[in-house]
């Protein structure tokens, strides 16, 4: 029992760590949506605002989930998105939904109903825009409504019972694995088409052909019949993309794909898509050569004290680079980050945190940069 108590004190440490960054390039802050009778807890939401005073056309990005615990999933810090609206005169908001991170209540699930969780889960993403729409620097007349992964699913369901001033909904490779569930791929097929028959909203859909969580055959199937019910949705699917089409939008080399369909498809619409701000993005330290102590995917060198530790290295070697692992020499202590801004910087930090004294950089992108001293 008490090897269980101090892992999951370490296990949410590692992953509260990140959660504190509050970076002021981006005018980063983060509030609590209140809670609202005995079916609606507190939530908490993250907030990103251009220079000025507002009102802001609104951007709103839905997480995706993390395996395991949903309390212990970091607070979501989509940075590479934030800055590409933030540049352009938007306002982010950046909700957890119902159970995640430090939002109240707990996870609703839906068990094998994934049309259903989808659903609920929309129900925090209006909650967050009701109260975005009530602040002086919202402009709730222009929102864009996006999500990945399970948020992709979320704003789907959103879709359907939207509030007026949302004008377009992006998704990049929603959907909700549930290889526990029989027939998970079908249900999640016909949930996506039940969406599209109540839903009059445009949107996007992004999807690659070397997702590690959805195969080509179930995100196509999903959107012709998403469509064939009355949806309107458009589809870019871009082929492979690194080792996993799944972190394309949350990789710095999957700007390049995303951003200029969206935007297209925003002047189109008649909201924002010059450039009118310059953000100042985080620097970051450079790191270590490669070493030759190991090969970056041989994860029983790695130099850590338990299973759980290992495990988050191979989970770090499916995401997509910019990454880095950080390991404490001695204490057993870990992060791992990728994506975003300063992502080895990030890492050291976090690790640190837990560590309370230096930690090293293991392994970076696709290199390990580890010496024995």
């Amino acid at each position: 029992m008490k090897f269980l108590q101090i892992f999951f004190v370490f296990f949410a440490f590692v992953f509260e760590a990140d959660s504190q960054t509050i970076d002021s390039n981006l005018r980063e802050k983060v509030d609590v949506i209140p809670s609202s009778g005995f079916t609606q807890p507190q939530l908490e939401v993250t907030t990103f605002m251009p220079t000025g005073d507002g009102p802001f056309p609104i951007v709103v990005i839905n997480h995706g989930r993390a395996a395991g615990d949903a309390r212990f999933q970091e607070r979501y810090r989509p940075i590479l998105a934030v800055r590409e609206f933030l540049r352009r005169g938007y306002a982010v908001v950046v909700p957890m939904r119902q159970g995640f991170s430090k939002s109240g209540g707990t996870e609703i699930t839906g068990g094998c109903n994934v049309y259903s969780n989808g659903l609920q889960q929309a129900i925090s993403v209006k909650r967050a825009i009701e109260w975005a729409s009530s602040k002086a620097w919202a402009d709730s007349s222009r929102i864009v409504v996006m999500g990945q992964s399970h948020g992709g699913l979320t704003t789907l369901a959103y879709g359907m019972d939207a509030t007026t001033g949302v004008k377009l909904l992006v998704n990049f490779a929603g959907g909700l694995r549930q290889t526990n569930c029989i027939n998970w791929e079908g249900t999640l097929i016909r949930a996506f088409a039940d969406y599209g028959e109540k839903t009059t909203l445009p949107s996007i859909w992004f999807y690659g052909d070397n997702d590690s969580y959805f195969q080509p055959f179930l995100w196509r199937d999903a959107f012709e019949r998403y469509n064939k019910n009355g949806g309107q949705a458009e589809l870019t699917a871009f082929g492979k993309f690194g080792t996993d089409a799944h972190s394309m939008f949350s990789s710095r080399d999957g700007l390049s794909i995303w951003v200029p369909v969206v935007m297209a498809r925003l002047e189109k619409i008649g909201l924002p898509t010059s450039v009118v701000h310059e953000i100042k993005s985080s620097a970051d330290i450079t790191p270590p050569s490669q070493s030759t102590f190991a090969s970056i995917g041989d994860v029983e060198k790695v130099p850590v004290q338990n299973d759980k530790a290992r495990d988050g290295y191979r989970s770090w070697l499916k995401a997509a680079a910019p990454k880095a692992f950080a390991i404490h020499p001695t204490k057993g202590s870990w992060a791992s980050t990728w994506g975003g801004d300063a992502p080895y910087s990030r890492a050291l930090r976090n690790c640190e945190k837990f560590a309370n004294d230096p930690c090293k950089l293991y392994a970076v992108d696709d290199r390990v940069v580890w010496l024995i001293e």
